[in-house]
C-alpha cells in the first residue's frame, strides 16, 4: 500500500488562528465536500508563508463562510492572512493508482474557489507512468517542469 494524495485545498487563506480552542482546523463544509475531505479526517497542512508543516484533523465550520481557522497548537503555526495548502491522503495498492483522481481546489484572497482541478495518472504504451493536471472541463494544463542549468 502507498500513501497518495486524495484531495487538496491549494492556496487557501487562513481567516483566524484560535489558540484557546480544542485543536484542529475548522473549514467550510462546501470546500471540504468539493475536495473530498471528510470531517474528523487527518490532513497535512503546509504554510506557504513560513514553511511550517503540521498534521491535524478537520472539523466543519459554518457552511458558506469560506473559513479556514487553525485551532489549539496549530494556531501557533499559521496566522490570519497566511496562504496554506491542506492535503488529505488515501492508502492504495499501486495497481489502483490510475483510478485515483484527486480533486484540487485553488483560491483567491477571499477564499472563493478560483479553479477546480484534478490530477490524473495513466500508463503510456511503454508501461511508464504519465501525469496530467486537468481543469473542470478536463482540459490538460501544463505541468511545471524542472529545468537544470548546465555545468
Amino acid at each position: 500500500m502507498r500513501k497518495l494524495v486524495a484531495g487538496k485545498l491549494h492556496g487557501i487563506y487562513v481567516t483566524e488562528a484560535n489558540l484557546n480552542y480544542h485543536g484542529s482546523i475548522t473549514l467550510d463544509p462546501d470546500h471540504c465536500e468539493q475536495a473530498g475531505i471528510l470531517p474528523m479526517e487527518f490532513v497535512e497542512i503546509w504554510n506557504k508563508n513560513s514553511g511550517a508543516r503540521i498534521s491535524t484533523y478537520v472539523i466543519l465550520g459554518e457552511r458558506g463562510s469560506r473559513c479556514c481557522i487553525l485551532n489549539g497548537a496549530a494556531a501557533r503555526t499559521c496566522q490570519p492572512g497566511d496562504q496554506i495548502i491542506i492535503c488529505n491522503s488515501v492508502y492504495l495498492e499501486e495497481s489502483q493508482l490510475t483510478s485515483l483522481k484527486p480533486k484540487v481546489l485553488t483560491f483567491d484572497e477571499n477564499n472563493h474557489i478560483r479553479d477546480r482541478l484534478s490530477y490524473s495518472v495513466d500508463v503510456d504504451a511503454e508501461g511508464k507512468y504519465t501525469f496530467e493536471i486537468l481543469d473542470q472541463e478536463n482540459t490538460v494544463l501544463p505541468v511545471p517542469l524542472l529545468v537544470s542549468g548546465g555545468g
